[in-house]
């Protein structure tokens, strides 16, 4: 599996890939691997600054590449894993847990799949200027919920009335 290049647009209308823009996966090293200025590493979102304006959006970006590189690495690794472990148990229990656990971690890898998806729709979403407001009521996303999920779609409350609906037509 191969990572995504992000395009993002320069001030003079022009689109970059991440890695010629400065803005490696994990949104702030380079193509060459260097940091970005102390500035873009240490920051954080504010409720005092404009809500979605340039600097969050590249915060937010570089968080969910990270998050989606993570993750491939880690199915990468899992695949290895899997591929060394190949071998035939003469014990009964020793192949019976190891099938269980060859299970288990390609359940993760498909929640994990899932995630990528989810991962790639925030990206599309930073891109098309929807990111970090709540489908539901077009109202900002509160920063610390998406610093917490950057994935989230929709705002607490939207969440809680979206949970307490399912519910409802669970318990029926």
């Amino acid at each position: 599996m191969g990572g995504v290049i992000m395009k993002k647009k320069n001030g003079n209308g022009v689109y970059n890939s991440n890695g010629a823009n400065g803005h490696g996966a994990n949104g702030h090293g380079g193509a060459n691997g260097s940091n970005g200025s102390e500035k873009t590493k240490n920051y954080r979102p504010s409720d005092k600054e404009p809500f979605m304006n340039e600097r969050q959006r590249d915060y937010f970006r570089g968080k969910l590449l990270s998050w989606r590189e993570d993750i491939l690495k880690e199915a990468k690794e899992t695949l290895q894993h899997l591929q060394d472990e190949n071998q035939n148990h003469p014990d009964l229990a020793d192949r019976a847990s190891s099938e269980t656990d060859r299970a288990i971690e390609l359940r993760a890898r498909d929640r994990q799949r899932k995630l990528i998806s989810k991962i790639d729709a925030a990206l599309h979403r930073i891109e098309d200027g929807t990111y970090g407001y709540c489908e539901e009521t077009g109202e900002p996303i509160a920063l610390k919920r998406l610093e917490a999920r950057p994935i989230a779609t929709l705002s607490v409350e939207a969440q809680e009335r979206h949970e307490r609906r399912e519910r409802i037509y669970r318990d029926d």
